[in-house]
């Protein structure tokens, strides 16, 4: 009788335990300290506090790149951007930069059985040159593994201001056809430039092309009129996009990715958040991102899907103040610190151009906590196909840390190439700026520090988080160490 009992549960096949919903939460040039949970700044983040309070909070999670495009393009592609041409900041009107052929974060999760979708921002480039924006929009994100997109191209700031729903430009009257052009203004039309007087929010620097809405652009643009956007609409209009696949998808295995506007520029927060921060456009696009966190994630729970769902919530690269309007940014910040403890910012090679917050939560299976792993976006492809049992690509720079994502482990990577204006190379706590031609600030910025420098810069960040002593001269053999690692990163091939 045991024998046969033996056998009998011997054929038996398990049924493998689900797997989670995945949330990614991409906001838009939010700083390490931007987030209260990670104790630097004056603003209140109660729902992305939420997060962090039921998840994982790492302190030491990064992106790639200090620029939107090249952090984007890792995240998706799991290869570093600065091995391919054509990955620095995309015009609007740029031909899509991930190869269609090439593994792809939403690939290796439809392959999983996930049903993918992205919502917000894209910024990775769209058809494949002379784009006619009243047609069909082809390749798209849907030609790169999602099945559902709802997008602007690239950011408020630039031409088109039209939303794109699966390769169609949303709600657009072809009587009234598109056209852009990043060379040459539309005769007849105000420009930022020549109509300062239409404008109701000021200039810095750029921005002074199209007027859409009221706002001076990069670029210029005519037609179109039933579509574009409003910008005090805009985090309204992507959360309820976000909202509604959700909903949409509740009954299946689902991957959602996230992409915010807030905070970057032009920073426009619905009337309802308006001087809620008391320091201008900015805090108070924060307050209006994580007001959306919130009602996502009360939307998971309301549809008893918690539990089932994984969350991360991530930024494409440091803060900015200033970056080309007049919105008081500097003038009202007050005591409050974007970059918390780090040094430098959005564009910089310095720590706070790379490191973002990075907050990951699953009830029940990842323990809240604290993480000081080194932990980087571009590992999300490899982390994320392991979990999934999928093949993890080869041909990329993404290694696989699941058990670090989950919390299971304490150490993360080993070393990560950082690409703010320079390279820079991370190896545990020691960082690495080599010796470059890169100017020391932007100066059409305000206190925007690039990191370069002819003389190489060595930190260590156990003792100097905020990269205030280079201690190169003191440590020659490990500045030759490090410049030999950053070579070979550089030397290796991912295709």
């Amino acid at each position: 009788m045991r024998a046969l009992l033996f056998f009998l549960f011997a054929g038996v096949t398990v049924a493998a335990e689900p797997l989670p919903n995945i949330l990614l939460i991409m906001a838009d040039d939010l700083g390490y300290g931007d987030v209260s949970c990670y104790g630097s700044g004056k603003l209140a983040t109660p729902n992305m506090d939420r997060l962090a309070k039921d998840g994982l909070r790492f302190t030491d999670g990064h992106t790639t790149s200090a620029t939107c495009t090249p952090s984007r393009y890792a995240l998706l592609t799991g290869r570093y951007p600065w091995r391919k041409k054509g990955t620095g900041v995309l015009p609007g009107d740029a031909a899509l930069i991930i190869p269609t052929d090439i593994p792809s974060l939403p690939k290796v999760l439809k392959q999983a059985g996930y049903v993918t979708g992205v919502v917000g921002k894209w910024h990775l480039g769209l058809g494949g040159g002379a784009l006619d924006w009243n047609g069909l929009i082809k390749p798209s994100p849907n030609e790169i593994g999602f099945d559902h997109s709802f997008i602007m191209a690239a950011t408020g700031d630039r031409v088109p201001t039209v939303f794109v729903r699966d390769g169609r430009v949303a709600n657009l009257d072809l009587t009234d056809p598109i056209e852009i052009s990043y060379k040459e203004p539309f005769a007849g039309l105000p420009t930022g430039k020549s109509n300062p007087e239409l404008l109701k929010m000021g200039l810095t620097h750029g921005h002074d092309q199209a007027i859409i809405n009221g706002i001076s652009r990069i670029g210029y643009m005519r037609g179109g009129k039933s579509a574009l956007w409003q910008d005090e609409d805009l985090g309204d209009t992507f959360k309820s996009e976000a909202i509604k696949f959700i909903e949409q998808q509740a009954a299946k295995t689902f991957f959602l990715y996230y992409a915010s506007h807030e905070p970057h520029v032009p920073r426009v927060p619905h009337p309802r958040f308006v001087g809620k921060s008391g320091m201008g456009p900015r805090g108070d696009a924060i307050l209006q991102l994580d007001a959306a966190v919130g009602e996502v994630l009360d939307k998971l729970e309301e549809l008893k899907l918690t539990e089932k769902t994984m969350v991360i919530l991530t930024s494409d690269n440091g803060p900015v103040l200033d970056d080309g309007y007049v919105d008081g940014a500097n003038e009202k910040l007050g005591a409050h610190t974007p970059s918390g403890p780090l040094r430098g910012n959005k564009y910089s090679a310095y720590e706070a151009g790379t490191r973002v917050p990075f907050i990951v939560r699953w009830p029940g299976r990842i323990a809240p906590g604290t993480s000081d792993a080194l932990m980087c976006q571009v590992d999300l492809l490899a982390s994320l196909a392991t979990f999934t049992k999928q093949a993890v690509p080869s041909a990329t720079d993404s290694e696989t840390h699941l058990e670090a994502l989950l919390g299971k482990a304490k150490q993360g990577r080993e070393t990560l190439v950082e690409q703010g204006g320079p390279l820079a190379l991370r190896q545990g706590n020691w960082k690495l700026i080599p010796s470059n031609q890169a100017p020391l600030k932007r100066t059409e910025f305000t206190n925007v520090e690039v990191g370069g420098g002819r003389e190489p810069q060595l930190y260590d960040l156990s003792k100097d988080l905020g990269e205030k002593e280079n201690v190169a001269s003191k440590h020659p053999e490990k500045v030759a160490e490090m410049t030999k690692l950053l070579q070979a990163a550089q030397a290796a091939r991912t295709d």
